[in-house]
């Protein structure tokens, strides 16, 4: 991949961490991005990424992300990853407020980060043959759950705007991925969801045979980006075997049922 940049965004910790690590394993230049400046120098210099400040909730922060990225060269791959979900309450009685933090770092941060690097990506697609632009949703996108409200609406929203540009971009050789994890166990997605509350946090995961960490979600990110140009992963829904569906979790050992055939 010598020669190639990815910018992926929400690089400071989870899957935009381990994205970072897993492209620089594979030999891409990654520019990370994220608003923890401390946590960004710490991933440079154990990675040897290239990392900006910015907050893709801030169209001035875009802005000079975009700046800084065009006098830097070209960009052939984009990971939005920024996200997050704040609450479990019903739709009648959680906060407005979450539900605007998560539409502006969920659907208008992506839809800003994308706006602002398409020239490049198409730069960077006359000079590599394709580009990707790799939206990281949530199966919460395409299943609705009980407490989802706010979030299952935010990515909902994620995953037709990432359906709508697919469509946009018909005819130029840019790939439109959708990456949709189910659970994932990070340091930190159920830690904001609960206000810091990190004991109910834990008790998501608890029980919970396996759930998917960071890097299980970058390694399918890397491979789909470094798939041959003509071969586009739409859609790649990855859950943990315990899971069947957001709100359908098994606790406890996996087992067979049922006897043996013959």
């Amino acid at each position: 991949m010598d020669g190639l940049r990815a910018v992926v965004t929400g690089a400071s910790s989870g899957i935009g961490e381990a994205t970072v690590r897993a492209l620089r394993a594979a030999g891409w230049d990654v520019v990370g991005v994220a608003r923890r400046e401390d946590r960004l120098r710490a991933l440079a210099e154990e990675t040897g990424a290239s990392v900006f400040r910015a907050d893709v909730t801030e169209p001035d922060d875009v802005a000079r992300l975009a700046e800084h990225l065009a006098a830097t060269g070209p960009v052939h791959a984009l990971v939005n990853n920024a996200g997050g979900a704040k609450g479990l309450a019903s739709v009648e009685a959680s906060d407005d407020a979450d539900w605007e933090w998560m539409f502006r770092v969920n659907v208008l941060g992506t839809k800003r980060v994308t706006s602002a690097l398409l020239p490049l990506l198409r730069a960077g697609a006359e000079e590599r043959g394709v580009a990707d632009i790799v939206t990281v949703t949530s199966i919460a996108g395409h299943v609705a759950y009980v407490g989802g409200g706010g979030y299952n609406a935010a990515k909902f929203a994620e995953h037709a705007l990432t359906a709508v540009l697919r469509l946009e971009l018909n005819g130029e050789p840019v790939r439109v991925i959708e990456v949709a994890p189910g659970m994932v166990k990070t340091d930190e997605f159920a830690l904001v969801r609960f206000g810091g509350d990190r004991e109910r946090a834990e008790a998501v995961y608890e029980g919970v045979p396996e759930p998917l960490v960071a890097e299980d979600v970058a390694a399918v990110i890397a491979d789909a980006i470094g798939k041959p140009r003509h071969v586009d992963l739409d859609l790649i829904v990855v859950k943990p075997v315990a899971q069947s569906a957001p709100h359908l979790v098994a606790k406890g050992p996996l087992t067979v049922r049922g006897g043996r055939a013959g």
